[in-house]
């Protein structure tokens, strides 16, 4: 059974005293999440026991290395159901992930007049690169809107998916709506038309379990420090038969099999896109963080996180003058939201007093906000370690805050 209070013990900084009176409330995982005591320990582990640079020696501690960063691949490639470990590269973080894509993959098939779909609730991360990428070429960037429920309008999905279109660009969950958008639709309707699909799975992935072959997207991305991993990790899953014919993102030691001045020849996959010294630290270590998700159960976290945010919503939608954003029946453990009169960071700042620690501001979503017209939203976001009662705590808060600033 799900055990809330068990699971906190397992997470030291919950223990801390935001000052002398006020232990620590975190209700901001959709930033980063908290890292339990088996990933810090195993961290240490590494450099206290087992360091050294992998593939590239052959001492015992290289050895060890790299045996546990290819068993890190393994666990990855399990953990979203990838068909082969060849699919799985690591990289710094799901930015890093999507930017290998946009200028590995899109500069060999992107070209004048070709378009590029996202969506109106994308990360920065996932718009950004794209933008660059048709500015540089002169391709078009076309969007899904969503509407006021924050679900994505697949209507217009419809009219804008088009032959003309060579990727579509989407996020499995919104960082800032919770939106779970159907992405085993969007990617039918893309490869019907000849497209490929990307997903920034930074949210999704962490709440509930995630199947890349059943997705069927052609590339997955996500960062390790949003689930229960160091920060500086991320994966990049691609299809092998994409990822084969895609050229080298960066040059290095690692990515090549030979070189001479006259010609270079590349490593094959995964190595190709892994240049330079890997975070194998950090594979390992996020390895480590999903074993830990799968001790505890990906559907039962997924339970409890729902039950939180149904428990959350139910008791700020009693507050006069919030309004949330983002309605979805899809949507997954956070909400962003706003009070009449009051400024967001004004919130904030008075709840950390309180030992609550909140997201304010754009969360890297602009567009999203400009939806309704906002310049930036306060924002909770829950994970596996989090309680009904935190949450009664938040609503006393906000209740405090509004006493305080109107």
């Amino acid at each position: 059974m799900f055990d809330v209070q068990k699971i906190r013990q397992d997470f030291p900084i919950l223990e801390r005293m935001v000052d002398k009176t006020r232990k620590l409330i975190y209700l901001d995982s959709g930033a980063t999440s908290q890292k339990p005591q088996c990933v810090i320990d195993k961290e240490t582990l590494l450099y206290s026991h087992h360091n050294s640079n992998i593939h590239r020696g052959i001492h015992k501690l290289s050895g060890e290395c790299t045996d546990m960063y290819e068993e890190a691949r393994e666990v990855v490639r399990e953990f979203i159901n990838a068909a082969s470990y060849e699919e799985i590269i690591f990289t710094s973080g799901a930015t890093a992930s999507i930017n290998l894509v946009a200028y590995s993959w899109g500069a060999k098939n992107i070209g004048k007049g070709d378009h590029v779909l996202v969506s109106e609730m994308e990360h920065h991360s996932n718009i950004v690169p794209w933008q660059i990428l048709c500015e540089r070429v002169g391709a078009v960037l076309d969007v899904i809107p969503f509407d006021d429920n924050g679900d994505l309008i697949y209507s217009e999905f419809d009219k804008l998916i088009t032959p003309k279109t060579k990727l579509v660009a989407v996020s499995q969950a919104s960082n800032v709506l919770g939106t779970r958008n159907d992405i085993k639709q969007i990617a039918s309707k893309a490869h019907a038309v000849g497209a490929v699909v990307l997903v920034d799975g930074c949210q999704g992935v962490v709440h509930g379990n995630t199947d890349v072959r059943e997705l069927d997207c052609d590339f997955y991305v996500f960062s390790g420090h949003k689930i229960y991993a160091p920060t500086g990790i991320g994966v990049l899953y691609g299809k092998k038969s994409i990822l084969a014919e895609m050229p080298p993102f960066m040059g290095g030691g690692d990515m090549v099999a030979t070189v001479s001045f006259e010609k270079t020849t590349y490593a094959e996959l995964p190595l190709k896109f892994e240049a330079g010294t890997s975070n194998y630290i950090g594979a390992i270590a996020m390895a480590e963080a999903l074993r830990y998700v799968n001790g505890i159960g990906a559907d039962s976290i997924h339970a409890h996180e729902q039950e939180l945010l149904e428990y959350a919503t139910a008791q700020m939608s009693q507050i006069e003058g919030l309004k949330i954003y983002g309605t979805s029946k899809t949507k997954c453990s956070l909400v962003s939201f706003n009070i009449d009169g009051i400024h967001p960071m004004d919130l904030g700042m008075i709840l950390d007093k309180l030992g609550i620690a909140i997201r304010t501001g754009t969360h890297c979503a602009e567009p999203t906000l400009a939806h309704w017209g906002v310049k930036a939203t306060a924002r909770v976001s829950f994970a596996m370690y989090n309680t009904k009662q935190e949450i009664d705590l938040l609503i006393k808060g906000i209740n405090q805050a509004i006493l305080m600033l109107k």
